[in-house]
Parts: C-alpha cells; structure tokens; sequence
C-alpha cells in the first residue's frame, strides 16, 4: 500500500469512528469537523489527504504554516487540482509569529492572552481581514500548557469583543494526555460549561459557537461532549519521527 493510500484508509477508518460517535450521542453528521493536524508532516501527505477528500488542515508552527502553504500550492497548480486546503492554526503563537498566520488561516485556536488578540487584530486591520479566532482555556491549571484560566476568561472575552478585525468564535482545549479516553471527559465536559456560560452573556465580536476538543485517542468522548472540532493527527497520519 502507497503511503498515499494508507492516508486515505487511515482518514476512512477515522470517519467511521466520527460518525459512529455522532449517532451515539444523537448528533447530527455534519456538526462535528474533523482537522487533520498535519503539522511536520511533508506537503505530500497533505495534497494526499485531500485528494480523500480532507479539507481542514491544522499546524503548529508559523514558519512552517507558510512554508507548506506554499509547497502545497505549487504540488496542486502542478497537478491541475482545483481543491485547496482550509488551514487553522493549533499551536502556541508569538506575536513576532502573528504575521506568518493572520490572513492565512480560517481560524487560530490558539488566542490565550488580550495582548496576543490586540497583535493579530492589528495585523488583519493592516491586511484589511477579518481574523475568526477560538480561545484556549487552560482548565486542568498545568503549568506547562497555554491558555486561559477560567477564571479569567469572561475578562478576556470583554477585551476581545472591542477588535472590530478580530472574531472569537469558541474555545478549545489540550487537555493532558491520558491512555484512558474516559479520563478527558471531567476537561471536555468543564470547557462545554464555559461555553454556555459566556454565550449567555452578549458580545459584540464573540459568539461561541466551537469547541475544539479531542484527538485521535478520545475523539468519542469529545463528541459526546460537545466538540464541534476535533484536531486527529496521529491516527491519519501515524506516529510522527
């Protein structure tokens, strides 16, 4: 089998285990999206996965996001391909990294600080774009992980309301690995009660709409959950080098 044609039965395989959990927790098919976190993968591996009919794409790095951007690109104007990737960011990001990601993504997961808000909401305005953008709560408290603390959240969502070239449309979460799926579920299950705590309440600029939760070993738990995005990498693409 072609490495190309293991993606493909890879992203088939994780579909099924997406629907299956969907119909278990009587959700419709199309409310979740599945993100391929490509991040260090080869370009080859994302024109593959799209050519299966993959479209979000996550990565983790700025340098790169542009990089692949373009050599993804050049390999599809190439083969005559009129698909392109959506790209989202996923990672931690700099403010001296905001300018490789503004503007070439549909939405940074990743937005953690008002500082880093205000950078990216400078640099669509200087683009004359309109950046959607998730916040990542930090709601196991690890010292080692980005995000927010919910307590500080509702402060967090007041400052971004006031970014005309900036749009908060959710939350997401790294919860810490576990090799049992269930034990995500206390995370999973407290993000969805942020959300509905702070939609309640009225914005302008924010609407809460996403959760970005689960991967490739507890993306069942996420859906049942909640999630409207889960980011599987590993189960797609194999165990990175």
């Amino acid at each position: 089998m072609s490495r190309a044609e293991q993606i493909a039965a890879n992203l088939n395989i994780v579909r099924a285990r997406l629907a299956r959990a969907l119909q278990a927790s009587q959700r419709a098919a199309n409310s979740v999206t599945l993100l391929a976190v490509s991040k260090t993968t080869p370009p080859a591996d994302v024109t593959a996965a799209l050519a299966a009919g993959q479209q979000d794409f996550g990565e983790s790095y700025g340098q790169e996001l542009r990089t692949k951007h373009a050599a993804v690109d050049e390999i599809l104007r190439a083969n005559g391909a009129s698909a392109r990737p959506r790209w989202h960011f996923i990672g931690p990001l700099q403010n001296n990294k905001v300018k490789y990601v503004v503007g070439q993504v549909a939405l940074v997961h990743s937005v953690a600080s008002l500082d880093l808000a205000r950078t990216i909401d400078s640099k669509a305005a200087a683009q004359g774009s309109l950046q959607e953008c998730l916040v990542q709560v930090n709601v196991t408290g690890e010292a080692q992980k980005s995000g927010v603390a919910p307590a500080d959240l509702p402060a967090l969502l007041d400052g971004m309301a006031s970014l005309v070239h900036l749009r908060c449309r959710g939350l997401m979460l790294i919860p810490p690995y576990q090799e049992d799926a269930e034990a995500s579920r206390p995370a999973f299950a407290a993000l969805r009660r942020l959300q509905e705590r702070e939609r309640a309440k009225v914005r302008p600029n924010v609407d809460l709409i996403e959760l970005s939760m689960g991967m490739s070993h507890d993306l069942e738990v996420a859906v049942s959950e909640g999630a409207t995005i889960v980011r599987v990498g590993t189960a797609i693409f194999g165990e990175r080098t």
